[in-house]
This record gives structure tokens, C-alpha cells and sequence, in this order.
């Protein structure tokens, strides 16, 4: 592993791209897109570092974005197909975001009667974002957009008779880190539900949430589901996936700063899961730690925590075949994504520095933050 030969050179805490791992994620991806003609665009929400979208798109077809910001990022510095969507857009903000994109996806029929004109005039093409009302995901009701009170997507009960006017495509977004299979029963339930407007439309989104670049991932199943709306309607088809595109590609470097005697010892490390990788509590789950094992697999238990007050501030349980100590470096796994787009310096916690690890093993400071960073936020 190139990272642990680098892991005691760097500042901690830091965030390190690995440039190798993300291009094996986008040669997958652009395997899709030559084998089916689908066109598969970056979610910057998940994996926004901006000096890195020349490299991705030489391999995808562009950006999809949620907003002004994100639509700037990705017409600046990606400069391919931009496609927005948002549960609501300001009117101070849509001349440019039109400007900006080359699909406008809305929420609510109100929302597309709204600005309509405004981008059909823009030359731009109009989506709907649909909500099929099917769950395929346990577990994690806050990336569920089909969970009871969604408030993402229109229902085919709110979706009106006739096609409104100008809406050339659909978009729906319902998965979450899942395999083709779930894509598959969900497409049957977009076309039972909306397949008598299929064939008057041009394009249809898949949204994300596709783990396609992840070991097992039934790929084969994916092209068959692209193909069958290529085939059958004629359309079009787009995925925006994120997490596959940077999944596995980023490590968080950290240092054991105390070690203190609960009922477990517990390390306190110079990360926080509250301020550097905020899914582990809002997902929540365990993120992967280089070298170490489930509670009992190894001979050494160790809770590791943050140096914030916030008590809840626990990243989990690993076990070590060695003792851990004062100023050891741990590596957390899979890190580019919703990692640097959502962290925060709660508690004047320092962001942690971006590298960039080439090929060539020698790492690239990307991104370097420090007091003002903290002290320009408010």
C-alpha cells in the first residue's frame, strides 16, 4: 500500500486523493458509456475537488450539479454537458444558473411553470424529477427519497394527464451505495408507473446512488437496464453517479494525540468524525481504518474519538495486533468522498490538508488551510 509508505511524511490531519485508484473508478465508468452510448456525468456533491475534473473528463461526459455554485464549478473547470437539479431554485439565481446548464431538471410543477420560459428561451431542455414511491434501500431513511414525506420528486398521483409543456426528459434518483438489481425493479416500477410518457420524451435520468465501480458490482445488469430504455423508448440515458467515481480513492491521515482508560482505552486522534467525515455519524456507519480489525478479531480494542467537546464525536471500535501509541498514524479508507464536500470547523477544528498521490508515489499538496480559513467562514 503506496499510503503507508507516505503516512509518516505528511501533516495530520490531511485528506490524500489516490490518483491511481480514481482512475481505475473512471475506466470502469467510461466502459458503460462506450458500451451502451449512455452518457454518465460527475454528482459533484459527493467528490467536488475541482483541480481533479480535467482528469475526469477525459473519461465522463460531464457534471450534474444542485445548485448556482455547483453549476459554476463544474462550467469552469469541467466545461462538458452541466445538468442541475434542485428541490427549488431562487429567482435571483436562475438567469444564471440557465446560463450555466444544458438541463434544468425541476421538482414541482409549480416550480417548472415558475421559470419555464425562462429556460426553454435559454435554449436549454427541461426535466421533471419523478418520485416512483418504491424503497429499495433499509436502513438509512435519510437518503431515501421514496421514504414516507418525501419531499424529492413528483408522485404520479401529482403528475399531471398530458406531458406538461417543454419537459423533454425524466429524472428520478431513489438509490443508495446499491447494485443493479435495485435499478432494475425500480425501473419497472417507473415504467408501470410513467411509461405511457416514456415515448414522447427524449432522455431519462437514473440519477445516483449506482455502486457501479465497487467489487461485485453486476454491471452486465446495469447495460441491460440502459439498453432497455434505448431500445424500447428511444431515449437518451444519463446517470450521475458520485460515490463511484472517487469510491476508494481517498485515505484520511491521522495521529493518536492521548490514549485514556474507559471502559475500553480510547484513542483520541487529531480528527473528528463531526468536522472531517460527517457521515459517520449522520449515515452512521464504520469507516474502514488500514491495519485493523472488528472488536475481538485482533488482541488490542481500541475506541477512537475526536479532541472536540461534542461527546458523541466517535469515529468507533477497532482492534490492533499491537498497542497503540501517542503520535501512532492511522489511515481511514475511502475518504474522497462526502468527506471533503461536507466537512466543517466545528469547535475551530483545522481542515485538513489535500494531497494528491500520483502515480508516481510522490504526494502533491493541493490545498492547504489554516486560521483564516476557520475565521472567514463567519
Amino acid at each position: 500500500m503506496m499510503i503507508n509508505d507516505i503516512k509518516t511524511k505528511l501533516p495530520t490531519p490531511c485528506y490524500v486523493i489516490d490518483e491511481g485508484k480514481l482512475i481505475r473508478n473512471l475506466e470502469i465508468l467510461r466502459g458503460v458509456e462506450e458500451r451502451t452510448g449512455c452518457k454518465i456525468l460527475l454528482a459533484q456533491k459527493a467528490f467536488s475537488c475541482w483541480r481533479l475534473y480535467p482528469l475526469i473528463g477525459q473519461y465522463l461526459s460531464g457534471t450534474a450539479c444542485s445548485g448556482l455554485f455547483e453549476a459554476k464549478l463544474g462550467r469552469e473547470h469541467m466545461g462538458k454537458e452541466n445538468h442541475v437539479f434542485s428541490a427549488a431554485y431562487r429567482k435571483s439565481e436562475i438567469d444564471e444558473i440557465v446560463g450555466l446548464c444544458d438541463h434544468v431538471i425541476f421538482n414541482s410543477i409549480s416550480q417548472l411553470e415558475k421559470y419555464r420560459n425562462k429556460v426553454l428561451s435559454g435554449g436549454k431542455k427541461i426535466g421533471l424529477r419523478i418520485n416512483p414511491e418504491f424503497s429499495t434501500q433499509q436502513g438509512h431513511e435519510i437518503y431515501d427519497p421514496c421514504s414516507a414525506g418525501s419531499r424529492l420528486g413528483i408522485r404520479r398521483k401529482d403528475f399531471p394527464d398530458q406531458l406538461p409543456e417543454g419537459v423533454s426528459g425524466l429524472h428520478f434518483h431513489t438509490l443508495c451505495e446499491q447494485d443493479s438489481d435495485a435499478l432494475e425493479v425500480t425501473l419497472e416500477e417507473v415504467i408501470r408507473k410513467f411509461g405511457e410518457f416514456l415515448p414522447k420524451l427524449e432522455w431519462i435520468n437514473f440519477g445516483g446512488g449506482h455502486h457501479i465501480t465497487r467489487s461485485g458490482y453486476d454491471i452486465q445488469r446495469l447495460e441491460r437496464c440502459i439498453r432497455l430504455m434505448q431500445d424500447k423508448f428511444g431515449l437518451e440515458v444519463y446517470l450521475e453517479p458520485g460515490e463511484a467515481v472517487a469510491l476508494n480513492a481517498g485515505y484520511l491521515i491521522t495521529q493518536v494525540l492521548d490514549i485514556t482508560q474507559q471502559d475500553i482505552p480510547t484513542a483520541i486522534l487529531d480528527t473528528s468524525a463531526a468536522c472531517h467525515m460527517p457521515d459517520v455519524l449522520e449515515m452512521p456507519y464504520r469507516p474502514p481504518l488500514y491495519g485493523s480489525g472488528e472488536v475481538g478479531e485482533k488482541q488490542f480494542i481500541y475506541r477512537l474519538g475526536s479532541q472536540t467537546c461534542l461527546a458523541g464525536d466517535v469515529i468507533g471500535e477497532y482492534s490492533f495486533d499491537e498497542e497503540l501509541k501517542v503520535g501512532d498514524r492511522l489511515v481511514f479508507e475511502d475518504m474522497a468522498i462526502y468527506s471533503m464536500v461536507k466537512n466543517n470547523t466545528f469547535n475551530g477544528m483545522p481542515l485538513p490538508d489535500i494531497y494528491l498521490l500520483g502515480r508516481s508515489g510522490v504526494p502533491e499538496l493541493l490545498k492547504s488551510f489554516g486560521y483564516e480559513d476557520f475565521k472567514s467562514r463567519l
